[in-house]
């Protein structure tokens, strides 16, 4: 069967219906200028990729006619072009849409109303005669006359990637890291925009790179794979591969043979573009790497099916000069020409103790006193314990002795809310870690080696959540002489990023650590805390009874789990504990499917902020922005001081500025630019992972076998160690019984070599 024979039609884009950011493929309603190519309301369907379309511009379509059963007549878009509108109207409707930042309805009037069908020319070839324009004032001209050649400039952009399956929201970013040479570089380097662009992976620059003419065996095409594989691993939380295994995920991905893939792992470690070194099997059938100081290029015996190494840890340099880093640093700490709590080394700690008990009604435990006198007397040490057990109790009779003796005490978290506990918790200030070092745009720290923190004690917090990049940045800035105390639980999922510190500190056994257990008093009669030690030591967690802060709702079937989450947090949940529906924090498991983490937020927005006419919105993708909602930076942006994690809400959105303005739990306002909206997402319910560090009122957490990928012990106990005052469990007993008993901990599996190095380094 022949194809339709392509077919023009002209029009003005008057709204978008949906649109798929990744790929573009949009649906959307066109004006068109030939009355018979109008449908039943004047105005036709139009279908397919229109990435980077705005409504009110005049498009020239080419594509065919189809009709579809339930939708009727649709035009199938193949490729567009953006054509200047003619009329006054036109211009009006065009400069008013919100395509130009800065320009909105009312400016729009008053701009065609003094240039009329000239407006667009005089845009083009004399944007100074807008200060004309009576009412517009000289910094708004300013504002206009940047976004509209910006706007032109990234249109170019957008019509080059488009037909190479770049988003508009990614075409926007490359634009905005390289400029004027966006083009250029996409055409001859297209790889760099893997490395250098956040967002752009290398199957989209690979795509670009291939469409130019690249061969599938061509070396800089099979290093970029290799580099990729490697970091998808870092996102799963590995610091190495074993070269085999690299090899194998690599050639899958570029499409070639594994030996090929082998010349170019060495490539790039004689261009020093990856590091190697020899590798062995533990006990327990996991991989440690050996560093060794010997020949980084043909470490281990050869494998005779490929005729290279097979037992060798392939690196990228950044972890691999992490994880040497982080040892080399706490062989330092450890083992001072002076330290700065000295003092404490002759204390009598009877007398301290009796002092707290006397005078800030503070009797601590044995395991307690253990904990306070290590963080005193050992120069770096790990203070580690479930929910309960006097953690935060032990660092607050910590922070009162250091006081009494005047001294300098940092308190730090990995995350804003990890932060603002600590300070509530010890009555001091506390600061995220990237605040505390002021890592500033480049990820540079004010505070390293060359200018230390003014610190004589650096205590961390939420030392689970700790990566390997972010631990060697912290202990490079801590002075020689100076006490670190992290604390943590150890049983806690890992962090988000690579590496899995916490857990490689306390088993290098080459750190004094102290392992609280006991669950005190106050905290017996919370089913939340028993629930956790139960899971933990898995066994399944006790409901009904008289338990009043721990519910399970049985639901087998993931759809009604779901709706039933809702009915509990719009309405159930604040009806009969007086909990504002806000203060109710969704956790899942898992982002995909109907009790996943988009499909719950979509149906969280609309049971508790539903459209109305006095809420803005902003559509980005496939994700809608609305006023008053709840939100979360996903990554890291050093010059709008925002870090992953950070949550907020939507005070206001203005579409003339093209501006989400968002309040963050600091009480910081941060406004968004449009195009900056995939830093975003909704936060009515958020990942486990997402939630570490963090603590809510109230917890509801979904649990259905659909979940079974991620079904594991530390996952939710991670999850109900986030709630403070009420847990609530949805879902399958069996899905919940799967979970406790999984207690292959997440973390065990993760390649590393941050054990194997603090070894060497103790010994």
């Amino acid at each position: 069967m022949s194809a339709p024979e392509p077919k023009v039609i002209t029009g003005v884009l008057e709204r978008i219906t949906f649109q798929n950011e990744e790929n573009g493929y949009t649906v959307a309603k066109l004006l068109p200028d030939s009355r018979e190519q109008r449908g039943q309301d004047s105005l036709a369907t139009v279908i397919g990729p229109l990435a980077g379309a705005m409504p009110g511009e005049a498009l020239e379509l080419t594509g065919h006619w189809q009709h579809h059963d339930q939708h009727g007549w649709q035009f199938v878009v193949h490729s567009y072009k953006s054509v200047l509108p003619a009329t006054a109207t036109g211009i009006r409707k065009y400069l008013g849409s919100g395509l130009i930042k800065g320009i909105g309805p009312r400016t729009a009037e008053k701009i065609v109303a003094h240039f009329d069908v000239d407006t667009l020319q005089v845009f083009d070839t004399a944007p100074d005669r807008l200060r004309d324009v009576p009412g517009i004032g000289a910094k708004t001209v300013a504002k206009i006359i940047a976004a509209w050649t910006e706007q032109k400039a990234i249109k170019d952009v957008m019509i080059f990637l488009q037909g190479h399956g770049v988003s508009t929201s990614l075409a926007v970013r490359i634009y905005k890291q390289y400029k004027d040479a966006s083009i250029t570089i996409a055409k001859n380097q297209p790889y760099r925009l893997a490395r250098e662009v956040h967002g752009i992976g290398f199957k989209t620059a690979d795509k670009i790179a291939l469409a130019m003419g690249v061969r599938l065996d061509d070396p800089e095409r099979l290093k970029a794979g290799v580099l990729f594989a490697l970091s998808e691993a870092s996102d799963e939380g590995h610091t190495f591969q074993p070269r085999v295994q690299l090899s194998e995920r690599a050639a899958e991905l570029l499409g070639v043979e594994a030996v090929q893939v082998f010349q170019a792992i060495d490539a790039l470690i004689t261009e020093n573009g990856a590091h190697a070194e020899a590798l062995h099997r533990t006990d327990d059938g996991s991989y440690e790497n050996v560093p060794l100081a010997a020949s980084r290029l043909r470490l281990g015996e050869p494998a005779a099916e490929y005729g290279a190494p097979a037992e060798s840890a392939i690196y990228l340099l950044p972890f691999f000069h992490a994880e040497e880093g982080i040892a080399r640093q706490l062989a330092r700490l450890r083992r001072p020409p002076i330290d700065l709590l000295t003092e404490f080394q002759t204390v009598d700690f009877d007398v301290v103790f009796s002092w707290l008990d006397a005078t800030e009604k503070m009797m601590l435990a044995d395991k307690q006193k253990e904990g306070v006198v290590m963080a005193l007397t050992q120069p770096v040490s790990v203070l580690t314990g479930g929910p309960g057990t006097g953690k935060t109790t032990s660092m607050r009779a910590l922070i009162r002795v250091l006081q009494a003796k005047r001294k300098r005490i940092v308190l730090a978290a990995p995350t804003g809310r990890a932060a603002k506990r600590l300070s509530e918790a010890t009555g001091l200030e506390a600061k995220t870690l990237h605040r505390l070092l002021a890592i500033r745009p480049g990820g540079k720290p004010q505070f390293d080696a060359d200018a230390p923190l003014p610190a004589d004690i650096v205590i961390v917090d939420e030392t689970s959540m700790l990566d390997t990049l972010l631990m060697n940045t912290l202990l490079k800035a801590v002075a020689t002489g100076a006490h670190v105390l992290f604390v943590g639980d150890a049983d806690q999922l890992p962090s988000v990023g690579a590496g899995n510190v916490l857990a490689d500190l306390i088993a290098s056994e080459s750190l004094p650590v102290v392992r609280l257990e006991q669950i005190f008093r106050q905290s017996e009669s919370s089913a939340i805390a028993v629930n956790a030690h139960r899971i933990n030591s898995g066994q399944m967690p006790l409901t009904g009874g008289e338990i009043a802060d721990f519910f399970l709702f049985a639901e087998d079937d993931a759809e009604a789990a779901a709706a039933l989450v809702v009915d509990l947090v719009a309405r159930r949940i604040p009806a009969k504990f007086g909990m504002r529906a806000m203060d109710i924090q969704v956790l899942a498991p898992m982002h995909n499917g109907k009790c996943g983490v988009a499909w719950l937020n979509s149906a969280l927005q609309a049971a508790l902020n539903p459209p109305s006419d006095d809420k803005p919105q902003k559509v980005f993708g496939n994700r809608t922005f609305r006023q008053g909602d709840k939100v979360l930076q996903m990554r890291n942006n050093y010059d709008m001081d925002v870090f992953n994690g950070d949550g907020g809400m939507i005070m206001r959105i203005d579409s003339v500025d093209q501006v989400v303005a968002v309040q963050l739990e600091d009480d910081r306002i941060i406004e968004y630019d449009f195009t900056d909206l995939d830093q975003l997402t909704l936060a009515y319910a958020i990942s486990i992972h997402k939630s570490q560090g963090s603590e809510y009122p109230c917890v509801v957490m979904p649990m259905v076998m659909s979940h079974f990928m991620m079904l594991e012990r530390k996952l939710i106990y991670t999850g109900l160690t986030r709630a403070r005052k009420l847990a609530v469990l949805v879902g399958s007993r069996k899905a919940i019984g799967i979970a406790v008993r999984n207690g292959g901990a997440s973390g065990a599996g993760r390649m590393t070599g941050l054990r194997a190095r603090m070894r060497q380094n103790n010994t």
